[in-house]
């Protein structure tokens, strides 16, 4: 059995046919899946012999009608649908950056019947604090975060309340990125010993540290600068 095939089993039992009813003649839920399939193949593309990344983030543009229908039911096909793009992934031996996710929008310039499929890749991006004091602050939204220094990913604010904070794909580092171009021990923002300034070190890392598009071995950071690890970019900011 195919993974369209078994898409469509689980959305039977999901809902005993009440998407059929639904969408009798506008945009039907296999077609959806199986465009991502065709974008997740299209997308994909080769870092290594052994690796093939391809996109984790979609987002289904629908028109009016189609989304109305849709959106009584966009929790459950999200998740079936980033449940078939990471069945089709693991089929194709692709990686992923990060958990993938479907979300479904409303745009004005389709009709009934009609949608697109858009992608990105999004690293997985994981706190593991060392101290209770970090456990309490970290990963928290930007809005909510004030008092220190801190990294923003994807919208996230990791603020940096330790001397040293470690950042790699291992699971030994203090910000954990899902990322096959970051080494496991990739870099470490240090704080100076009056606690004002911070620099980003690289840790001999495969693929090297970059700030402001610059390869860096070690460079002081100043408010707003843009740090590339691999294919993930993290902006300082300060307190």
């Amino acid at each position: 059995m195919g993974v369209l095939q078994r898409f469509e089993d689980r959305l039977d039992r999901l809902v005993n046919g009440a998407f059929a009813r639904a969408f009798r003649s506008e945009v039907q839920p296999v077609e959806v899946a199986a465009a991502l399939q065709r974008e997740l193949d299209d997308k994909a593309a080769v870092v290594s012999r052994d690796s093939t990344v391809a996109p984790n983030i979609f987002t289904v543009e629908l028109g009016r009608s189609d989304h109305e229908r849709l959106v009584p039911y966009a929790d459950a096909l999200n998740a079936e649908f980033a449940a078939m793009v990471t069945e089709h992934a693991e089929n194709q031996g692709y990686t992923l950056l990060g958990p993938a996710e479907v979300s479904l929008h409303r745009v004005a310039d389709l009709g009934t019947g009609l949608f697109r499929v858009a992608s990105n890749s999004r690293a997985g991006v994981t706190a593991q604090p060392r101290t209770q004091a970090a456990a309490d602050a970290a990963a928290a939204p930007v809005e909510h975060v004030q008092a220190h220094a801190r990294l923003v990913v994807n919208d996230t604010a990791y603020p940096l309340v330790q001397m040293v904070t470690t950042m790699g794909r291992g699971t030994e580092v203090d910000i954990r990125i899902d990322d096959p171009g970051i080494s496991r021990k990739h870099a470490e923002i240090r704080r100076t010993p009056d606690g004002i300034g911070y620099s980003v070190i690289d840790l001999a890392s495969t693929n090297g540290t970059l700030v402001a598009g610059d390869r860096v071995g070690e460079r002081a950071l100043a408010d707003g600068d843009e740090i590339r690890l691999g294919s993930t970019v993290l902006v300082f900011r300060t307190g």
